[in-house]
């Protein structure tokens, strides 16, 4: 006698669960349900564990500026480097990553108070200091990683290797997605991948269904293959097919989280066909709007990057809860594609270039988000993967520093006009305050209402998390 390969009797639990709730991606494709991590619709009310609510924070926006902002010539100024100009540390100098290492360099830049808080800003950014009221500084950031690929992946994922998440895939994973049209996680491309390639954005462990979707804004097509090639109704005849095979490998299979994340982005992908071009098309935009982010600059650059900064707005105006911005390269230097702030030489000229690319957009980008109320539900987070050293690197650069270095946050329920932390006299090393990548992650996911020690992912029998087993929320820059 043959056996039986008619499909089997939902006799038990197991069973159940598999043709329902665990089959969330099934759900979704079939168009019944827009579903979030757990299967529950995106307008329920999820209660997990890792919840801490009241959230502050809807949607993350980060400003990676990569290749390694110097902090004594932005958001740190340190006198002492004009007092010493030209002598040699008086402290002992770690390895750095060339180890080219010349005397004390004083900032080329000047630094003015500004706001009612009084906070320095140097004059690398005129726009962004007329927002110092509402930035929160962090100058004692640090990092241990002193090479930029494993920077980029240490300040992206809590671990300097390739394969784990990334702190949007957990964000992503934690809170589930606003938006049934769009992916949760977004990082707007035009500036390319900085060193270490896309896996920085990558869902490592996570199901698939929380890794990045980049979209370059600067491109005909801004996400490869967005243009239907077919009419939409028999793209969802394929749909249904993918959709009839995928069941029976479920049944077969029961609960597979990478079956059902490549259900779910079969389906926003569908949807995605729609959405972005309406996303990336600014023509609803007003002038005046567009001159804010600079949009109108004669330095394609700050156009560029413009161009991101108002996306992002759009994204967190459609429920994106994260979204990555990647700064473009210099005009004159295709060789720093992937890290444009990495000045070994030429310090004033690079560092010039690149605020001029993106302080306008920003400080655009925060009052654009005040005057439509967003804000408040919205925290950016401005930070490079390091600092470079207060000595010079050859005649006129500066080399890599992880001791010691500034990032700030600006809206989501954060202190705005407030600094914390220090480094010494010269500007080397944090040494009040001291501050990790840990706590900085720590500190965003509590202003989303999440417990960064409770949202956690068991891999390989243990329990992973964005923060390892560090971290603690910096209090004293919360509002």
């Amino acid at each position: 006698m043959s056996a039986d390969k008619s499909p089997k009797v939902m006799n038990t639990r197991r069973d159940m669960i598999a043709r329902s709730s665990l089959g969330f991606g099934l759900t979704a494709l079939s168009g019944l349900l827009a579903t979030d991590r757990t299967g529950l619709c995106a307008s329920e009310e999820v209660t997990t564990p890792f919840r801490t609510p009241p959230s502050r924070a809807k949607s993350v926006i980060f400003c990676f500026m990569s290749g390694g902002v110097s902090a004594v010539d932005t958001f740190d100024p340190k006198p002492q480097l004009k007092i010493d100009h030209g002598k040699p540390m008086p402290v002992p100098v770690k390895p750095t990553m060339f180890n080219a290492n010349g005397n004390i360099m004083a900032s080329p830049w000047e630094f003015k108070n500004y706001g009612e808080c009084g906070l320095p800003v140097s004059d690398l950014f005129p726009h962004i200091a007329t927002c110092v009221d509402d930035l929160a500084v962090v100058r004692s950031m640090t990092s241990i990683a002193n090479e930029h690929a494993q920077g980029n992946y240490f300040i992206h994922t809590g671990f300097s290797l390739a394969g784990y998440p990334s702190a949007g895939a957990w964000v992503n994973y934690g809170l589930g997605s606003e938006n049934d049209n769009l992916p949760g996680y977004v990082v707007l491309a035009s500036g390319g991948s900085p060193l270490g390639g896309i896996g920085i954005y990558g869902n490592g462990f996570l199901p698939a269904v929380h890794q990045a979707s980049l979209i370059d804004p600067s491109q005909p097509e801004p996400l490869t293959n967005i243009t239907p090639r077919e009419p939409a109704s028999r793209q969802r005849k394929r749909l249904r097919f993918v959709e009839q095979m995928d069941r029976r490998q479920l049944l077969q299979r029961g609960h597979d989280e990478q079956v059902e994340s490549a259900i779910r982005n079969y389906e926003t992908a569908f949807r995605m066909q729609t959405a972005v071009p309406s996303l990336v098309d600014l023509s609803e935009e007003t002038e005046a709007t567009q001159q804010l982010y600079g949009l109108n600059s004669a330095v394609k650059e700050t156009a560029g990057y413009g161009q991101q900064c108002l996306l992002a707005r759009r994204l967190v105006e459609r429920g994106v809860r994260f979204i990555e911005l990647t700064c473009l390269p210099r005009p004159a230097d295709l060789g720093q594609i992937g890290n444009p702030w990495d000045q070994h030489g030429g310090l004033k000229v690079g560092h010039a270039e690149m605020a001029r690319q993106v302080d306008q957009p920003i400080a655009g980008l925060i009052r654009d988000l005040k005057q439509r109320g967003l804000f408040d539900e919205t925290l950016i987070v401005w930070a490079g993967e390091f600092g470079r050293t207060p000595f010079a690197q050859g005649t006129d650069g500066r080399d890599h520093n992880p001791f010691g270095f500034s990032v700030w946050l600006a809206g989501g329920g954060v202190k705005g006009g407030s600094a914390y932390g220090a480094t010494d006299d010269l500007g080397y090393h944090a040494v009040e305050n001291v501050a990790t990548i840990y706590d900085l992650w720590a500190t965003v996911l509590h202003q989303l209402g999440v417990d960064h020690e409770a949202l956690t992912y068991r891999f390989g029998g243990r329990d992973f998390r964005l923060t390892d087993v560090h971290g603690n929320v910096i209090r004293d820059i919360l509002a």
